[in-house]
């Protein structure tokens, strides 16, 4: 591809980046936690309606996928978690096929009155977007469909298949891009524009959840001595875990891309409910947790470490030896991934950035979990994920940079002309 051409596209994405920041805001509105995805999810099938793509839309179905290695258990039902797909053919097929994905759910906003302003009413200030899902990542689906926007306004379209999906479950199992992968969507490399820096993703850890249902002996608490506090004993079981915690970062060292953090293992406490009186020695304690895992650790040895830490915790404390808490692993399930460096994807993304940006692809590993899992660990495809600058992702006044979405969305645009090639648009779609 020549200069020209090149700095032709990168002009497209600028004249086209007023209406992509409308269309985020516009998205950012909707607010897709999960169970209240589909009418985010109806907004993205409209917008790729219109522009012409062959559609598919379906409920994601856990029959059709509960025996794949990339299933994570569920506890809620799927009616409104869909998933949506745009479908580019072109007059024949010349190059290389592309997915571009990007997940419509986020996660809940927490007390509204921490934010500034209602994290679903987006506004800009200087160079940030601010809104729960405004980097995380509804940012990345916009630049996905407004890169395919400025080929366009150029007269071209990609010589080769593009999938445009947007996808739901990514915040808490990953299942709905495996619902795609096991429906037959696959191509030779795809794109997801998650919110990092600008970087691209080396490697990720797996993520496991589970709750921990602890039970006790309620009693008035005049003789709190007879009973057993449920909540006391889930303090003890978390500290003990805490220490496997340590003990999984001290690892480290055997995981060369982790080796040089601090501290890249997290068993995160997320959320506890428990008792029923202030009065009362309480009878339960529901306790819900998410841990890393490293690249390349299965899931299941990593859920028996912890039932056996946890086994060990209570045999040492006579009040808890002859009740033990429940486990129920109730969301990811999922491993972690490499990205082995020099495939060709990669090498275009370089160029791609190089133009964009002005500047060298740097690479990151990430400690949150990523749907690049399900492309790079089950359908042997380079999955770049990489996207814009943001802040506060999952936390208050998150916010992204208009500046680096915009660079962001000239990269894919320049990656998918010279991965896909391009063809004239013969008529408007």
């Amino acid at each position: 591809m020549d200069d020209t051409l090149k700095s032709r596209i990168l002009e497209a994405v600028s004249d086209g980046f007023e209406e992509q920041i409308t269309f985020t805001q516009d998205l950012v509105r909707y607010p897709s936690i999960r169970g209240q995805e589909h009418t985010a999810q109806d907004f993205v099938y409209k917008a790729l309606n219109e522009r012409g793509y062959t559609m598919d839309r379906w409920s994601i179905d856990t029959k059709e996928i509960e025996d794949h290695p990339g299933f994570s258990p569920v506890t809620v039902a799927y009616d409104n978690a869909i998933n949506v797909v745009g479908i580019h053919r072109p007059k024949q097929e010349q190059k290389k096929s592309l997915i571009l994905n990007g997940h419509i759910d986020v996660v809940p906003p927490g007390p509204f009155d921490f934010w500034e302003t209602s994290p679903y009413d987006p506004r800009i200030e200087g160079d940030w977007m601010y809104g729960r899902g405004s980097g995380d990542m509804k940012a990345g689906i916009a630049a996905n469909i407004y890169a395919l926007d400025a080929l366009k306004r150029l007269g071209y379209q990609p010589a080769s298949s593009v999938f445009i999906q947007s996808v739901t479950e990514e915040e808490c199992t990953g299942n709905g891009a495996l619902s795609c992968l096991v429906r037959g969507y696959r191509a030779d490399a795809a794109i997801i524009p998650e919110p990092m820096n600008e970087m691209l993703t080396r490697a990720n850890l797996g993520v496991i959840w589970f709750q921990l249902k602890v039970r006790g002996i309620p009693v008035h608490v005049s003789d709190a001595g007879s009973g057993a506090n449920a909540i006391e004993a889930a303090f003890k079981i978390i500290t003990g875990l805490k220490d496997l915690e340590k003990e999984w970062n001290d690892r480290r060292k055997n995981y060369p891309l982790f080796a040089d953090l601090d501290h890249p293992i997290n068993f995160n406490v997320g959320k506890i409910e428990g008792g029923d009186w202030a009065s009362s020695v309480p009878a339960w304690c529901n306790v819900d947790m998410r841990v890393a895992i490293y690249p390349g650790v299965d899931p299941r040895d990593a859920a028996k470490e912890i039932k056996d830490c946890i086994d060990q915790i209570c045999a040492a404390d006579p009040s808890m030896a002859n009740m033990k808490p429940e486990i129920d692993f109730n969301g990811f399930f999922t491993e972690g991934y490499i990205l082995e460096e020099g495939s060709d994807a990669e090498k275009c993304l370089a160029k791609a950035h190089a133009s964009s940006f002005q500047s060298s692809l740097e690479t990151t590993v990430s400690q949150a979990y990523l749907d690049g899992r399900v492309f790079v660990l089950y359908d042997d495809c380079p999955c770049l994920v990489y996207g814009p600058i943001s802040d506060n992702i999952h936390g208050f006044n998150e916010r992204v940079s208009l500046s680096s979405i915009e660079r962001v969305t000239g990269s894919i645009a320049l990656f998918i002309a010279e991965w896909c090639g391009l063809e004239k648009i013969s008529s408007c779609k």
